[in-house]
Parts: structure tokens; sequence; C-alpha cells
């Protein structure tokens, strides 16, 4: 049963793993053109220059996936669940993958609440 539980070390990976593949996936513009075309959702952030505007949709069409997709507790959970199952089965090999998500999670973190407002 103990095999089944992470380290407290382990469970701080994975969360800031899980956290920023979130951020990948929902919120950061490196993923926005495919974000865009995988939901056929013109309405995403708003017209941006540069990036394509989707198709226009009948309301409400794939609304509820990008509300899925942008809410951490919706798809945080399912990325979380999907980690953790991950690691059950390879459990060496979940945290190698983790351990860079998880640095680059902690420098987003440290840069958003650390780092002085630039002017």
């Amino acid at each position: 049963m103990q095999d089944l539980i992470p380290t407290p070390w382990e469970l701080l990976l994975a969360a800031l793993a899980v956290f920023r593949l979130w951020r990948l996936l929902a919120e950061d513009e490196i993923l926005e053109v495919p974000r865009r075309k995988i939901l056929r959702y013109e309405g995403w952030e708003g017209p941006r220059p540069g990036f394509p505007q989707g198709d226009p949709l009948p309301d409400g069409y794939r609304v509820k996936w990008r509300d899925f997709l942008v809410c951490p507790w919706c798809a945080g959970f399912w990325i979380g669940l999907l980690a953790w199952v991950f690691w059950l089965l390879f459990p060496s090999l979940a945290l190698v993958v983790a351990t860079p998500f998880a640095l680059s999670a902690a420098v987003g973190l440290i840069r958003v609440n650390l780092d002085p407002p630039e002017d």
C-alpha cells in the first residue's frame, strides 16, 4: 500500500510538473495555434495579430471543451490522475520526465512572484 503513495518530494515534483503541463496546454502562447485548431474556436482569447482566428461556429460549439481545458480544477484533476498512474506504472521514469516540467514551473512561479514588476 505504501508504494501507491508518493513521498512528499515526489508529490511536490509531480504537482509542479502537472501544473506546468496544464499551463502549457491551457494558457501558454506556444500552443495557441494547435489549441485553436483542435477546438476550432475563434473566440479563444479574442483576435490577435498573427494568429489564425479559427472557424466561425454555432453558439456553444466546443465551448465546454474550452471551459474544461482552461479550468485548473477540471483539466488539472485529469492531468494529475494520468501523471499518478504513469508514476505507479513507471516510478523512476515518471520522476525523470516530471523534473524538467517541475523546474520550468518553479522558474515561472519565481518570476511571477519574486521579480519586481517591469515598468
